[in-house]
């Protein structure tokens, strides 16, 4: 369904089928104040989702259904349940079917409460995040009020100050700086520490006075919701028509922080689970460690064993009775005249290996919980364990990514050895070939091709000082400070003069480490 837009009693009303400007489809957003509180089923803003979050994986009606079907996914549990269930069969029962069923009803009994526990915490924090404070404008009022982030709806207008999280994916119209920036920390959503910039819609308003959202009488269209962080691009239409673009730069994603701006003020554009946060949010999912994987696997090859043994054992029962008649005296039967039931062959896989590994989940769990050495005294919190299934795959570290920059390096860094917990780990070969030099020469070689490599002058009166250095060729840590110093003194004079050194701004990823 698309939202169009029609005039109809002074009013915007819904139009299925409705083709974009674009010839695609598109969402179209108008202020929720026209409305207010007496008018919302006129509001076309009221079929978007509305900005509560549930990130719960069950519910209390689907709780069992949905646990046991997960649970079954674990190929030991539908092993003992099977085994269990042959106890059943009266020709091969080994002992009372009822006790065999006890020990798989503990196993999953326990699992089935780590698992609600753990939703249980999901439940808590998404109520915490729902309930979280944020200021909309209320035309009742003429100013903004405290509300919580789940009253948050398409069309509001939010008004947002520095170091406060944004509740939803707001466009960007006001901001406290004059010339129309906001700054924002990403680090929840990408993981960068270095702000981003975001600037007010080109052209929508004078940054000299303050955004009154009761003059807003403009029409937003743009693209539908999608989990593209570096994608959005829409148009602002004015009551005389006249079009205003504008794309990512001017989006306050959920979850980023407001810094160094005083205050920013933006109208909530997608909210709740349409936001781009939450869209590249999979939900929660069943995470299986290594070790339950590895058994997954040593499963199939107990059934293998299993079928084995009674191959072996129904062969060599047709070979023994083929050749006595007769059983010994000393081989006495049960009551029902069995010998050996089959179904005790499949329990040389204890329940009680799988039973100790819950509970080990669960101590180490606790454990990471209680750790002194894990809290963080400045932010007065614990370390919180998300994931309580593969609590033994910490640790198990295969690779190490490291940035550097390439300034003394020439983008080269070559391994040689680490230290973890005060044991070193060295690398010989990597050792050897740098003590011999091996790369330094090599290094040599490439930068004999630059013997002559000159600075550009900086103005006339450093031109004769220039030329009387030039006729020299520079060596290896004549180049490295030339690097630093170029640089340095690029950030004293500004963009003017950046174009002095090209050995300075060689490198993309020197500049914009130095200047961040």
């Amino acid at each position: 369904m698309l939202i169009g837009k029609t005039k109809h009693s002074g009013c915007f009303c819904h139009r299925r089928g409705a083709a974009s400007p674009a010839g695609s489809r598109a969402r179209l957003i108008i202020s929720n104040l026209p409305f207010g509180s007496k008018k919302q089923k006129e509001n076309p803003n009221r079929y978007y989702d509305s900005n509560k979050i549930k990130t719960t994986k069950y519910t209390i009606l689907t709780f069992f259904p949905k646990n046991i079907y997960e649970q079954f996914h674990r190929f030991a549990n539908i092993y003992f349940v099977v085994i269990a269930l042959l106890n059943f069969v009266p020709v091969v029962n080994a002992f009372q079917p009822e006790v065999s069923v006890i020990p798989i009803c503990v196993i999953m009994a326990i699992t089935a409460i780590k698992d609600a526990w753990e939703d249980f915490r999901r439940y808590k924090l998404d109520k915490e995040i729902n309930h979280m404070g944020c200021y909309i404008y209320s035309r009742e009022e003429h100013a903004y009020v405290e509300k919580c982030w789940k009253d948050v709806r398409v069309g509001d207008f939010v008004q947002l100050q520095c170091n406060e999280t944004i509740p939803a994916d707001i466009l960007l119209l006001y901001s406290s700086d004059q010339n129309g920036i906001c700054h924002l920390e990403t680090a929840n959503l990408d993981g960068e520490t270095n702000l981003k910039q975001r600037h007010v819609v080109m052209g929508f308003s004078s940054q000299n006075t303050l955004f009154e959202p009761e003059f807003f009488q403009n029409t937003i269209i743009c693209e539908m919701p999608n989990n593209d962080l570096n994608k959005f691009k829409g148009y602002m239409e004015q009551p005389n028509h006249e079009r205003i673009g504008f794309n990512i730069e001017s989006l306050l994603l959920r979850g980023c922080t407001i810094r160094n701006t005083e205050a920013a003020i933006g109208i909530v554009i997608y909210a709740g689970h349409e936001t781009k946060a939450m869209l590249n949010n999979n939900g929660p999912r069943y995470k299986r460690s290594k070790i339950e994987r590895r058994m997954n696997m040593d499963i199939f090859l107990c059934v293998g064993l299993l079928f084995m043994m009674c191959l072996v054992g129904a062969v060599g029962h047709g070979i023994w009775t083929g050749n006595f008649s007769e059983y010994p005296p000393y081989d006495v039967p049960d009551e029902n005249g069995n010998f050996l039931s089959p179904v005790l062959a499949g329990f040389y896989m204890f329940l009680t290996m799988i039973i100790l590994l819950q509970l080990v989940k669960l101590g180490q769990v606790f454990l990471i919980h209680n750790d002194i050495d894990l809290y963080d005294e400045e932010a007065d919190l614990p370390i919180q364990c998300r994931a309580l299934n593969i609590t033994e795959d910490l640790g198990q570290i295969q690779y190490i990514f490291s940035d550097k920059t390439g300034t003394l390096t020439e983008n080269k860094m070559v391994f040689r050895r680490c230290t973890v917990d005060g044991i070193e780990y060295s690398h010989q070969e990597n050792a050897r070939r740098l003590e011999n030099h091996k790369d330094l020469d090599l290094d040599d070689e490439d930068f004999a091709k630059f013997q002559h490599f000159t600075l550009p002058p900086m103005n006339i009166e450093r031109q004769a000082t220039y030329k009387q250095t030039t006729t020299k060729p520079l060596g290896r840590c004549q180049s490295a400070r030339a690097h630093f110093q170029g640089h340095t003194r690029n950030r004293s004079l500004g963009r003017r003069d950046s174009n002095q050194s090209q050995v300075a701004f060689s490198s993309t990823i020197v500049s914009t480490n130095r200047l961040s």
